[in-house]
């Protein structure tokens, strides 16, 4: 979870490279009280491994490309729609993941099935197991329906609290006791994402009226 809470920062790097979408530094900065609050909320172990944190510096990296790229593709010329590009990006993951994961858990695969069987039917598992992917794709779908209409930095920042409020709903629905090191996490990283998305929007405006004031002076 403090890993993947850099999402924001690989964001807003990679859209600087790639976009060539260059913010002021307040803006950067803006970002840091949001990381590491989430990172405070989701604190839990010192315990590390370089296997999470390579995997989890990968997806971060992943998740901010798809990001960037769909936004792209969205602005293109032969314009596609969002839930479209949404069903394109999903068709080609699953094909390209398929074959890693036989690979690599295919001996996985009865031994978990028996455990669920010990507890559910197998019409149960099966419903269970299509509802968990129906609810995740449509979750998904919205993500990109939002992603048409803001900056991948903001949807990476809305990702980042997303965990927050993961924390918040496992307190009050599992009643999962939380440290003072998560309440202050996320007393941080709330207020920080209204300083991040006041802050772009205020230089968002100075860019945007600074272009104004050239046009007509041309």
């Amino acid at each position: 979870h403090i890993i993947k809470a850099l999402e924001p920062f690989f964001s807003a790097v990679l859209s600087s490279i790639i976009l060539g979408q260059i913010f002021a530094l307040p803006v950067y900065l803006s970002l840091v009280p949001v990381v590491g609050g989430v990172a405070l909320a989701c604190f839990k172990s010192l315990s590390f491994s370089w296997l999470s944190f390579l995997t989890a510096m990968g997806s971060n990296a992943a998740f901010a490309l798809r990001a960037i790229f769909s936004k792209r593709a969205l602005q293109s010329a032969e314009k596609i729609s969002a839930p479209n590009l949404f069903a394109v990006v999903t068709g080609m993951a699953f094909f390209a993941l398929l074959p890693i994961s036989i690979a690599v858990e295919w001996t996985r695969y009865l031994p978990v099935w028996e455990t669920a069987m010990e507890t559910y039917s197998a019409s149960a598992v099966l419903y269970l197991s299509l509802s968990a992917g129906l609810f995740h794709y449509l979750n998904n779908e919205v993500m990109y329906l939002a992603l048409d209409k803001v900056h991948p930095v903001t949807l990476a920042v809305g990702n980042t609290l997303k965990r927050v409020f993961i924390l918040v709903a496992s307190v009050i629905i599992f009643h999962t006791s939380m440290s003072p090191t998560s309440i202050i996490g996320a007393s941080i990283a709330i207020p920080g994402t209204l300083v991040y998305s006041l802050t772009k929007q205020y230089y968002d405006n100075k860019a945007a009226k600074a272009g104004a004031a050239a046009t007509r002076g041309n």
